[in-house]
């Protein structure tokens, strides 16, 4: 359900003299007394997104699933807490976010909180956002506490997908072992100097905000920090309360005995709905706000969507209210790949375009990444780094080993912004190193094809003997200013496990010096100069030259030699028996 809009509901009368904030109820009468709140004038911001409660519901799912895959739970320290972890993290980090994991020694179950900081915004003014990502052993605390977690989540994407221009900088956090006594918001705020927590205008706690038969509650509802928070319920009329419920037992308790200002949304644990509570907010009265706290049945099943959507919804408001100012960022971009999917064997590559586009002020440099790659599967960029409104080919190679099905790509373009965009990916087939001799006619036996080459280079002449059969590759030897060239595009299987590319290499010279090259020949695998050799390699007989490959599996590259000679005195360079064994 889309939220009420506020500039209809909500009169913010801001009051020079006394910064104070006038917030009227949009569902009472003319006539009705307003609530007063003297603190900080909020900020003028743009109008807060609607947060999809979807979405919300898409990360409760995965949360769910994880702890089904790990018997059950995702306690703090258990498999299905690293897992919860590295699901978030994530989603993070491809919307662009800088996320830290902080370890907690101190924790009954060590295991990490998560930090993600949208990096705009002044660093000593943050508005901080946290929720417990653990459950109990007992169950997969869906409502305690994957509501809040995934209420952030989603909050969090969504202000990375907006990218609005920032006045204050925030941040999220996702906190161990809030089960075992708060304490991985204790180790976080222990960890922060006190400049570092003077930097914290606000912290807001989000815990169980979608109990099935739940409330509107409120931490401090009276502060001047909970303001925003009560505005947007407020103006659905539905009357909220102290959380009386949750005093001194979630994560804002940590920062609040730091001196810092919290508040927080809150439905409703085990204590009992009321009969006036059920009459304004619906529901049962004379039952639990969530009859499976800490149960087993705290499931997807176990959450009211309506509550869960408004709370979604209130967090987006107040990030807005809080930290969001008018206007778009003063450079920005875009990212695009086409084509939009591909496939892919195993032990084989595709390519798509990066495309970047300046969409508001001047051209940036932009980074290019990926993440959501299968295991075998490699993403790499060439350039790795353009200027906004430049491309780039980007190469997906799936190893022998790949695992199969369909993927979704997120390619990050990074610059005084982070943006996205999304590659379907489907790997398919059985895998194995299709090995063997890549390099085509590298005796030269077989005329000139697939050989590229300058005239005269592959020949069967006497004055320069092959090493095996009657051709080679014979470049310069003019002993004038000459260039030759010779090349042949491979395509170089992927799966293998190893890759010689060699062949055998005739320097004769007329040049006297032992100090100076004045002949030159270099070899290339693809962008890569592998060897240059000279007059000063000149030598009786053919030598064999090798080489690593492997860095180009999966690849279709050009080998080419080019050889340069001067204006006297002869070099020739002869070529044969040239190999790119794969095995």
């Amino acid at each position: 359900m889309r939220r009420t809009t506020l500039t209809a509901g909500i009169a913010l009368a801001l009051v020079t003299a006394t910064t104070t904030v006038t917030l009227a109820a949009p569902h009472a009468s003319a006539t009705a007394p307003s609530r007063t709140v003297t603190g900080a004038a909020p900020v003028a911001a743009l109008a807060a997104p609607d947060v999809s409660v979807t979405n919300v519901q898409a990360h409760l799912t995965q949360l769910n699933t994880i702890a089904t895959n790990n018997g059950g739970t995702r306690r703090a320290g258990s498999a299905g807490y690293t897992a919860s972890v590295a699901y978030v993290k994530g989603k993070l980090q491809a919307a662009g976010y800088t996320v830290t994991e902080q370890t907690c020694t101190t924790c009954t179950y060590p295991g990490n909180n998560l930090i993600a900081e949208w990096p705009q915004g002044p660093t000593n003014q943050v508005q901080m956002f946290g929720a417990h990502l653990d459950s109990v052993s007992a169950g997969p605390g869906i409502n305690d506490n994957g509501s809040g977690s995934a209420t952030l989540l989603e909050n969090a994407l969504v202000l990375a997908a907006q990218n609005p221009t920032m006045t204050q900088r925030v941040r999220f956090a996702w906190w161990n072992g809030e089960e075992q006594g708060l304490q991985g918001s204790k180790f976080y705020v222990n960890s922060l100097s006190a400049t570092q927590k003077s930097y914290i205008k606000g912290y807001y706690n989000f815990d169980m905000v979608g109990s099935p038969n739940g409330g509107y509650f409120i931490n401090r509802i009276t502060s001047t920090t909970a303001a925003p928070l009560k505005a947007y319920w407020d103006s659905f009329g539905i009357q909220p309360e102290e959380n009386v419920e949750g005093q001194g037992r979630s994560d804002d308790y940590s920062f609040a005995n730091a001196g810092i200002p919290t508040s927080g949304y809150a439905a409703g644990a085990s204590a009992t709905k009321t009969s006036a509570q059920a009459s304004k907010w619906g529901g049962t009265a004379g039952a639990a706000y969530d009859g499976c706290y800490h149960r087993s049945c705290d499931t997807t099943a176990n959450i009211n969507s309506t509550i869960l959507n408004r709370s979604a919804d209130g967090v987006a408001y107040a990030i807005w209210q809080l930290a969001v100012g008018s206007g778009t960022p003063t450079n920005d971009f875009s990212v695009a790949v086409s084509p939009t999917s591909g496939s892919v064997a195993r032990g084989a590559s595709t390519t798509a375009t990066v495309s970047t586009a300046t969409t508001s002020g001047s051209a940036q440099t932009v980074a290019l990444s990926a993440t959501g790659a299968p295991s075998g599967v490699t993403v790499s960029f060439s350039p790795s780094s353009v200027t906004s409104g430049g491309s780039a080919t980007m190469t997906v190679s799936a190893s022998s080993t790949a695992t199969t099905g369909t993927f979704t790509i997120t390619v990050t373009g990074t610059g005084s912004v982070s943006r996205t965009a999304s590659y379907s990916l489907t790997v398919s087939g059985t895998g194995g190193c299709a090995g063997g001799q890549v390099v085509g006619n590298g005796g030269f036996e077989s005329g000139s094809a697939p050989w590229t080459a300058t005239s005269g280079v592959i020949t069967s002449s006497s004055s320069q003997p092959a090493r095996t059969g009657s051709y080679k590759a014979w470049l310069d030897g003019y002993g004038s200013s000459h260039t030759d060239t010779l090349s042949q595009s491979v395509t170089i299987p992927a799966g293998c496990s190893t890759y010689t590319l060699a062949f055998y290499l005739h320097i004769d010279t007329a040049e006297t010096t032992s100090s100076t090259a004045y002949d030159k020949l270099t070899v290339q695998l693809g962008t890569t100069t592998l060897a240059t050799y000279s007059n000063l390699n000149s030598a009786s007989g053919y030598v064999l030259r090798t080489f690593n490959a492997a860095a180009y599996a999966g690849q279709t590259v050009t080998l080419k030699f080019t050889g340069v000679e001067d204006a006297s005195l002869q070099t020739s360079f002869v070529i044969d028996d040239v190999t790119l064994q794969a095995s």
